[in-house]
């Protein structure tokens, strides 16, 4: 993926043009009749009338007061109940518009990510991510929050992306951090977001945004122990990760208003900062037993200086790192410039990624009974986790060593010896791991497109009652796209090297079996180039999984005021408000991997979906209002029914709420809710541990273990092995003996893949050195796994 630098410039430019042009739109609502108000006076009174309108529309989202949007429909989060005099008892906090604008986020992630409701998270720069932006409140979960625009979801639990909602176009956004199960179902535990749109604009607008991290390196607590490690960190002032936002958004309104159409096109882009770029991650720090001093750990061996370990002979198992002076010559593993890697300075503190989306909004309103509208956004994101290209150890594609030649023109006489070689004919078998840097990084790629279409008609029947009878349907789409690796044929024809009239050639140049072979001098520091990465990487192991997952919602509500038919207390203005409901909604995924994906991470392919039918009624009722000591006494009650396809039976979830406001200024509000949560699609099928992820030590012992019908890794043996391992109450067994118990004597190689995605030294050293290092109860095999093991493997 190529991240056009340029655009930063052009957000650069946008956003500097409209400090200088004059307003020549202007967007309808409420809001912005204030903004054109105060457009005539002074900075001051224009500042001062901001302020007012987003308090006001602040204050009006916490009470609960329904706000009309600015494409005319009342949105209240909370409650389907839309009465002008309502209170909500729910926890609500509002991010205003001008509150947005004046944080200029690049993405709605950053515009909650200061609430302390909601667990910050920047999911779009994990370097192990999907790219997704997903919202937890809480900590919770982003399956236990509901996200909704303009009241209605966003997509499925599994598949939405809030990053398709353009910053620049939001009203404004409630976060409800209370249960809300009884109003829009189980998924709604930990809360609501819901995401107000301004829809109903008229004119030309153009928002741009540019902005950029400016960082000084300076010493800190990582300093030393990184020093003393052999690793460096940058110094001094620096700027990068720069980041643009552009928006274009334009309306017009029809027949005397009665039709609005509006769009928007959105572009945003963001440049890569990796953790190299930071002196406070100069390598991880931790303490690896009680008390002892903080150290960089784990230490990767991965380096630039290469890794060797003989699997044979006298030396068998031990573990050499070319010297950093560039000596054929090799020097323990271990702390020491040049010696071993920090895993995650590659990591990425912010990927790079690039966003387009677009949208329009229509709604006509055909009478006071009825108006007909709808909204459609589609978006498309690109991004990509990059890392050095290496030479993976053996054990992650398969369980023979590498061997080289010990007439190798590479080898030096001491080298030779070290790893075994008692003359200069022959082979050793070996295990070799190479970082090369300055050579294009391997990447695995995410590309997600989504589309969210809603629509409907609403409309007021009488003056008492009113309806909206609407739908969503949302697509999301990911097609992840694995990074090639180094193939261990190519790997050992390249060790396999002789000399030629001086020129270090592959033997299988010279018989003719691969012409193409390109030498590889993994036994000096700071080896590699082009031609050789070209080679060994040209072919390598490459695979695309894709999963689309579908939302199809059909929702109907209608509300009521009662007041006009007398039921109402006496000491209240008035009456019961009620709203009926009821939704229909399927979500289902489609889940479909190649040969390459399923190779590597074992996956099967799926199609999954789940039915719900829900049914709810809300109920408000004042029970005094006006009074002395008395503004207003109210409960709100709600009741809901579930029917999942997934379970037999039917559920349902409850609420009761009170509201006493002795005067209009304070309120005292208190509210209990019964919720029920089931499980999303995914969920369901994890609970079968057909499919396996990257962490084997999360899955449930409990769940029957499923054969894996094809791929050459074994990650249904990696669970298995991680639990005869790792597994607490193992009553103080060495590891070897923990090994040795398991039936299959091979599992141990199903680490090659952990190893191959942390380079831990940890799970290096249980597996290095083969069968012969699993039951001679030498090296770290021997003994009782410690605390600091522990630490060393992440668990």
């Amino acid at each position: 993926m190529k991240i056009h630098q340029s655009a930063s410039w052009l957000a650069l430019s946008a956003a500097t043009m409209m400090f200088a042009a004059p307003a020549f739109a202007q967007q309808v609502g409420p809001t912005d009749t204030q903004d054109a108000a105060a457009q005539g006076g002074t900075d001051q009174d224009r500042d001062a009338s901001i302020s007012a309108n987003a308090a006001a529309t602040r204050s009006a989202a916490i009470t609960g007061t329904p706000q009309a949007s600015s494409g005319g429909e009342v949105i209240v989060t909370g409650t389907r109940i839309s009465r002008p005099n309502l209170a909500s008892a729910a926890p609500i906090t509002s991010v205003t518009r001008q509150d947005i604008q004046a944080q200029a986020p690049l993405n709605v992630e950053e515009v909650l990510n200061r609430l302390p409701q909601v667990a910050p998270d920047a999911q779009s720069n994990y370097a192990d991510s999907d790219g997704r932006q997903r919202i937890k409140l809480r900590s919770l979960g982003f399956e236990r929050t509901l996200v909704l625009v303009d009241g209605k979801r966003l997509g499925t639990q599994n598949g939405q992306d809030t990053g398709i909602i353009p910053a620049s176009l939001l009203e404004r956004v409630d976060v409800l951090s209370g249960g809300a199960s009884s109003v829009y179902g189980s998924d709604a535990i930990s809360g609501v977001v819901n995401f107000v749109l301004r829809k109903d604009f008229e004119g030309l607008r153009v928002d741009g945004n540019y902005n950029f991290y400016n960082h000084n390196n300076t010493s800190n607590l990582v300093t030393p122990i990184a020093n003393a490690a052999g690793f460096s960190s940058p110094r001094g002032l620096t700027n990068d990760g720069g980041r643009s936002d552009i928006t274009v958004t334009a309306g017009k309104k029809l027949l005397d208003d009665r039709l609005n159409i509006s769009g928007f096109f959105n572009y945003r882009q963001a440049d890569l900062v990796r953790n190299g770029a930071r002196s406070y991650a100069a390598c991880p720090i931790a303490q690896l037993s009680k008390d002892s001093a903080l150290s960089c750990s784990p230490l990767s061996t991965y380096s630039r200086s290469g890794f060797v370990s003989p699997t044979s002979g006298p030396n068998a198992n031990a573990q050499y790192v070319n010297n950093p002076d560039g000596t054929r010559s090799f020097v323990p593993f271990g702390p020491g410039a040049g010696l071993a890697a920090n895993p995650y300075d590659d990591v990425s503190f912010q990927r790079a990624n690039e966003r387009y989306t677009a949208g329009g909004f229509v709604n006509f309103k055909i009478a006071p009974e009825a108006e007909i509208y709808g909204d459609g956004i589609w978006f498309r994101d690109t991004s990509e986790n990059p890392t050095p290209r290496r030479v993976y150890s053996y054990t992650v594609a398969g369980t023979t060593p590498y061997q080289v030649n010990c007439d190798n023109p590479f080898l030096s006489a001491g080298q030779a010896g070290a790893l075994g070689c008692t003359g200069a004919t022959g082979y050793v078998p070996l295990d070799v791991r190479y970082r090369f840097d300055g050579q294009p990084s391997q990447a695995d790629r995410f590309v997600n497109m989504g589309f969210r279409a809603t629509g409907g008609v609403r409309g007021k029947i009488g003056e008492a009652w009113s309806y909206d009878v609407g739908g969503v349907y949302a697509r999301n789409q990911q097609d992840w796209y694995l990074g090639p690796t180094s193939q261990n044929d190519r790997v050992n024809r390249a060790l396999d090297v002789v000399n030629v009239n001086g020129v270090a050639t592959c033997r299988s140049v010279v018989n003719g079996t691969d012409p193409s072979c390109v030498p590889f001098d993994a036994f000096r520091a700071g080896s590699g180039s082009t031609a050789l990465t070209n080679y060994l990487f040209s072919d390598g192991a490459t695979g695309q999984r894709r999963t689309v997952t579908q939302l199809f919602d059909a929702i109907a509500v209608v509300n009521g005021d009662l007041t006009g038919y007398g039921i109402k207390t006496p000491w209240a203005d008035d009456g019961l408000a009620v709203s009926l409901g009821t939704e229909y909604r399927k979500d289902r995924l489609i889940s479909t991997a190649d040969a390459g994906f399923v190779d590597q991470f074992g996956e099967q392919d799926a199609r999954l979906s789940q039915d719900v039918w829900e049914s709810n009624i809300e109920l408000q009722a004042p029970l005094i209002q006006n009074k002395p000591f008395a503004h207003l006494l109210q409960t709100n009650g709600g009741f809901r029914v579930s029917k999942y396809s997934s379970n037999p039976k039917t559920f349902s979830t409850w609420k009761i709420e009170g509201l006493y406001a002795p005067v209009a200024d304070l309120t005292f509000r208190a509210s209990y809710n019964k919720a029920q949560r089931a499980p999303t699609v995914i969920e369901i099928r994890q609970a079968t541990q057909v499919n396996f992820g990257r962490n084997t030590t999360l899955t449930d012992f409990c769940a029957p273990v499923f054969a894996h019908p094809g791929g050459r890794h074994g990650h249904h043996r990696a669970d298995r092995l991680a639990r005869a391992v790792f597994e607490d109450g193992a009553g103080g067994q060495s590891v070897r003996q923990r090994l040795a118990a398991v039936p299959d004597r091979g599992l141990h190689r199903a680490f090659g893949r952990l190893h191959r995605r942390s380079g831990n030294r940890l799970y290096a050293d249980l597996w290095s050195g083969g069968e012969a290092q699993l039951h001679s109860g030498s090296g770290l095999l021997g003994r009782p796994l410690s605390g600091a093991d522990r630490q060393l493997a992440g668990l």
